[in-house]
């Protein structure tokens, strides 16, 4: 058989319930040969089982004893809540599927050995984890292909998302054989089921390696072949993601393996590895460690998994300050025991930290605010005059002692940890089904009734009219147009988001009042002039 770089075929299968998958796939630049597709086994002798632990009901697909259904028992599916949240599916709406095989070494040609595509059997035992165990075992043997059996051990563990697979290649052949053995994930390009277009979270592939760290790939990056990542490491994981939930296969430290991600077919991806065996001689066997990640983006329980698997919550540029928000907030809901009232807390704390910043910024307005009367007098004695009266402007500033910036200063310094709290909320699937009191839920979903939206509204246009006017009249309008299509936004974003914003819009109004109270300058409303 002739070698050919980056080998992936896929093939739609006659079943209506089945989808396209991958017959092999190989890291660019790799040279490892395609194998061909195992001989098709008889559609009867195919089946699917399905075991369960505490926390995961799994279903395997015989052909290649690939994993194709994840059900996760302790996250419920938003879209219906009497249903269990589904991961990995391989149906005719959605294909999400983890596969591992055989492919030739590099360069080598012959039979192909040991597929996804191969038909394997069962080997008996326990379905389900029962009471007072702590592991169940499920192992697939495939038969001999190309002179090389393949046995596949998955062993889930009680309480875990990850799970231990071993593979152990047999030489049943007169002639010794060097096997590479690939870990792919296969998903389709589409968005998750209810995700919100009015929040952008990444959907897709990524790899870690200790060089490189984290990258993700977009699908259309994929589709116009302009992936840049790691192509070789002897460490990290490789990975599908999506908003709140996660898949990774993880390889040891130490062991070399290729990284890819390819199209396998119209609307379908693959990102994986593949790691060399060696040479195996007749009748020896050797085996490959691996485990795989299935479920929540847990932050403490991904950190504990592997190094590095904690950066699938991706935060993007604001990490640095949002993971020890982050801690903050786990910290506060272990004592508070309410997602909700650990966000009012949260906020409470950073307004308290950034009180003396926020002080002066409220200071330097009420100032503004002060001498508001003089300047809307010079600006309409002077209109005709555009340089005399910036220079009277300026004069008066001068001779009260305001820097027309110093009520924005000290309020931009705090922007990026707000933002980094606004991807801490977003990202944490622990918001996911919380609770917080009366009509709240789900503090991941809208607010049904719209009640935390109009208050948001209401705050937003109660902390603009406390704000000095800006002599401009067009200024003046679009101080007020801004946050009022800004509150629009967020009738369609998640109710502990909105509860952030109103918390902090109210500590902010309750702050300003008493600095512009305190400096005589009593709090007067102003209303737009449209």
């Amino acid at each position: 058989m002739p070698s050919q770089q980056a080998a992936v075929v896929a093939k739609p299968s006659a079943d209506p319930a089945s989808v396209p998958v991958p017959v092999a796939a190989v890291a660019p630049g790799a040279g490892v040969a395609q194998v061909p597709a195992s001989p098709a086994a008889p559609a009867a002798a195919r089946e699917r089982l399905e075991v369960s632990t505490d926390v995961l009901k799994l279903t395997f697909d015989t052909e290649g004893g690939s994993l194709v259904r994840s059900e996760l028992l302790k996250q419920v599916d938003m879209a219906d809540k009497s249903r269990n949240f589904v991961l990995l599916d391989d149906s005719k709406e959605r294909v999400y599927m983890a596969q591992t095989g055989l492919i030739a070494g590099a360069g080598a040609t012959g039979a192909a050995l040991p597929s996804h595509k191969t038909l394997m059997s069962v080997v008996p035992g326990e379905r389900s984890l029962k009471d007072g165990a702590n592991e169940l075992v499920v192992r697939f043997e495939s038969p001999d292909v190309g002179g090389v059996k393949l046995v596949k051990t998955y062993t889930l563990a009680r309480g875990a998302y990850v799970m231990n697979v071993k593979h152990e290649a047999v030489n049943t052949g007169a002639a010794a054989v060097s096997p590479q053995l690939y870990l792919q994930l296969v998903r389709d390009g589409n968005k998750p089921p209810g995700e919100s277009s009015f929040y952008s979270t990444f959907t897709g592939p990524s790899v870690y390696t200790e060089a490189k760290k984290y990258q993700k790939v977009e699908f259309k990056a994929i589709e116009e072949n302009k992936v840049e990542i790691e192509k070789h490491a002897t460490n990290g994981y490789v990975a599908m993601v999506q908003h709140y939930f996660a898949s990774a296969w993880l390889l040891g430290d130490g062991i070399q393996r290729d990284l890819f991600m390819r199209k396998v077919d119209t609307n379908l991806y693959a990102v994986g590895m593949i790691t060399p065996l060696d040479s195996i001689a007749p009748g020896a066997s050797k085996s490959v460690e691996a485990r795989m990640f299935v479920g929540p983006q847990l932050e403490k329980t991904l950190e504990a998994t592997a190094t590095g698997l904690e950066l699938v919550k991706d935060y993007g540029w604001v990490t640095i300050l949002a993971k020890p928000l982050y801690w903050l907030l786990d910290k506060l809901h272990g004592v508070i025991q309410n997602w909700g009232w650990s966000i009012v807390a949260l906020v409470l704390l950073l307004k308290i930290a950034f009180y003396w910043l926020n002080a002066k910024a409220y200071a330097s307005m009420a100032k503004m605010k002060a001498i508001n009367p003089r300047i809307t007098e010079m600006r309409e004695r002077l209109k005709d005059k555009p340089q005399e009266m910036q220079q009277a402007m300026m004069k008066i500033y001068r001779e009260e002692k305001i820097n027309p910036m110093g009520g924005c200063f000290p309020i931009m310094i705090q922007i990026p940890v707000f933002i980094a709290l606004y991807w801490v909320l977003l990202s944490s699937v622990e918001m996911r089904n919380a609770p917080w009191a009366l009509w709240i839920h789900d503090l991941s979903s809208p607010d049904p009734f719209y009640i935390l939206p109009v208050v948001m509204a209401l705050t937003t246009m109660l902390q603009t009219s406390l704000n000095p006017a800006p002599p401009d009249p067009l200024q003046a309008k679009m101080m007020w147009f801004m946050p009022l299509a800004f509150s629009v936004m967020f009738f369609f974003f998640p109710a502990g988001l909105v509860m952030y914003w109103i918390t902090n819009n109210a500590l902010s109004i309750a702050q300003q009042w008493l600095i512009n109270t305190r400096m005589g300058v009593p709090p007067k409303f102003h209303l737009p002039k449209f």
